[in-house]
């Protein structure tokens, strides 16, 4: 049983402040308490009173996200260990993730309170950093871990090993690992594959490998991914959801694995995974 709801928004004010006030109403007269976010909150009215969002997790039973898929992403991070499902509005952009539209929004709420959604269980990712053998602070993701690095480094040369086991040195630009949920994300970019999010893996995608033998490559979720840097000196970055970046340290190493945790998604009426690609992608198009 929905009792409260939360609601975080991509502060953009003019869309926000014609939107979050109408739903607050309809949210209120069905009995639900409401919460909104600071950003959120500045827009509609910087007087009110906000809640932070790494709050909301512990007050909502459900999280209502306006905005575009790094909004999501965004979400995800900030409800990570909590069971929360969260309805993801589009308002505006590609949105992968975000897919339901605002006209869908009212009727898909009414599903939600009568308990006839259903849940897209998406997996998520846990990168951490070890120094001279010293473990670091895990970081979670949704879509990706990413190693890039600087605007003016030379190729990175790097070892990757899934389970102990080497794959290879890699000269490239950067690597991608990825969750199913990311693989329409920059690993699709850099020419990895779409992959359905209910198959449990991991995608390592190369970013413009200077050796032509050098794939993508799908290991199943259970696999400890790690990346050595011992072979260069450049400067690496690691970057999660293109939202938290770290500047690696010599010698440093990355290890992602499987999160315990995982994004519930409420998904839109009516709509398929495949479909939400074809109108995403554009397939079929001349």
């Amino acid at each position: 049983m929905i009792r409260a709801a939360g609601i975080i928004s991509k502060p953009v004010c003019e869309m926000v402040s014609s939107v979050v006030p109408p739903l607050l109403e309809w949210l209120r007269a069905h009995g639900i308490e409401a919460y909104v976010d600071k950003e959120t909150q500045d827009c509609i009215d910087p007087r009110g009173s906000s809640v932070p969002r790494e709050q909301l997790a512990k007050k909502v039973d459900l999280l209502i996200v306006l905005g575009g898929d790094g909004t999501l992403l965004s979400a995800a991070r900030v409800l990570h260990g909590h069971r929360v499902p969260i309805l993801a509005v589009n308002l505006g952009g590609l949105g992968f993730l975000t897919s339901v539209t605002l006209d869908e929004l009212y009727p898909l709420l009414d599903q939600v309170l009568a308990g006839k959604h259903e849940i897209s269980e998406r997996m998520m990712l846990e990168a951490e950093i070890v120094h001279e053998g010293v473990r670091g602070e895990r970081q979670s993701a949704l879509n990706d871990a990413v190693i890039t690095k600087a605007a003016l480094a030379r190729m990175l040369e790097f070892d990757v090993h899934v389970n102990g086991n080497h794959i290879g040195r890699y000269r490239a630009d950067g690597l991608i690992v990825a969750t199913p949920t990311g693989s329409t994300a920059y690993s699709l970019a850099a020419g990895g594959p779409i992959v359905h999010p209910d198959i449990d893996a991991f995608l390592i995608t190369p970013i413009c490998p200077h050796t032509l033998s050098n794939r993508p490559l799908v290991v199943p979720d259970s696999a400890r991914v790690e990346i050595n840097f011992e072979a260069t000196q450049e400067p690496v970055y690691l970057t999660l959801d293109g939202q938290i970046g770290v500047q690696l340290q010599a010698k440093d190493r990355v290890v992602i694995m499987k999160s315990s945790s995982k994004v519930y998604l409420i998904r839109p009426p009516r709509k398929n995974y495949f479909e939400i690609l074809r109108n995403k992608l554009r397939w079929g198009e001349r």
